[in-house]
């Protein structure tokens, strides 16, 4: 006798055998599809340039001739180019201000000469050294050769103008100490002490380096110390000229102002 299966148990099982084929090849798919991730990429910050560090020191000259009574004034400003930053502005205008000052000073004094002209005439000459410049802190050193006709000889005065240009600023001595601190009397001792070195120095001259203000007005920051300037007379005779003692920051080291910018510029 022959036999037969039922209809159904050939269907199902097919139909089992069907979806498993399907579900492994869509799985197959799944897998070899690559999933693709956009990469992060990080930029590295620079910092803008100080605000030093986009200008350029030039300087301005300027000449001007008197007939009667004979004079002649030249000079030298400095000058800051190439930002219109409003600090650069203000710090130009100080410069300007600086030496402009000083050349109207001498201009009424060579007008008021009134004497016989012995010489050639009256004289003045304007000249800047810039010191140092440490990070923003800009440090000059203006001299004033002059001679005023009829005079024994010629004459050497100096100011000197200490700036932070990012704060838009100019710097006091006592800035850079702390306060109530007697940092003048340490710069005194320190420059007392280097000028007796001198055989020109004595009891006659000890004044013009005691420690008050007016003596130790000129000023100028440098890698290495503070340099103070003493004009002709105050501390020794005319023929041994203006005397400049730099004094080691490590001498004034517990006297600076740790918040200071004299502390920012050693750290």
């Amino acid at each position: 006798m022959k036999k037969t299966f039922p209809l159904l148990a050939i269907v199902i099982p097919l139909t089992v055998l069907l979806l498993s084929s399907i579900g492994c090849t869509a799985a197959v798919s799944i897998i070899a599809t690559p999933t693709t991730v956009p990469s992060l990429v990080l930029s590295t910050p620079t910092s803008a340039p100080s605000i030093s560090q986009q200008v350029t020191l030039v300087a301005k000259p300027a000449n001007e001739t008197n007939q009667n009574p004979p004079f002649t004034i030249t000079s030298e400003t400095p000058e800051l180019t190439g930002s219109d930053d409003p600090r650069v502005a203000a710090f130009n205008q100080r410069l300007n201000d600086l030496v402009s000052k000083e050349v109207d000073t001498w201009r009424q004094s060579f007008l008021q000469n009134t004497a016989p002209v012995m010489n050639n005439g009256s004289s003045l000459n304007v000249k800047y050294t810039l010191v140092s410049q440490m990070r923003d802190i800009w440090s000059f050193k203006f001299d004033f050769d002059f001679y005023s006709d009829g005079a024994a000889h010629p004459g050497l005065n100096s100011i000197t103008l200490n700036y932070d240009l990012a704060q838009g600023q100019e710097l006091a001595l006592a800035d850079l100490f702390l306060p109530n601190s007697d940092y003048l009397g340490a710069m005194s001792q320190y420059c007392v002490h280097e000028l007796s070195k001198q055989p020109f120095f004595d009891t006659a001259f000890a004044e013009g380096a005691k420690p008050t203000p007016e003596n130790y007005r000129n000023w100028n920051i440098t890698p290495d110390g503070l340099m103070i300037t003493f004009d002709e007379y105050q501390v020794a005779p005319y023929a041994a000229g203006p005397q400049t003692i730099n004094v080691p920051y490590s001498e004034l080291k517990s006297l600076i102002n740790p918040q200071g910018p004299l502390a920012r510029l050693l750290q």
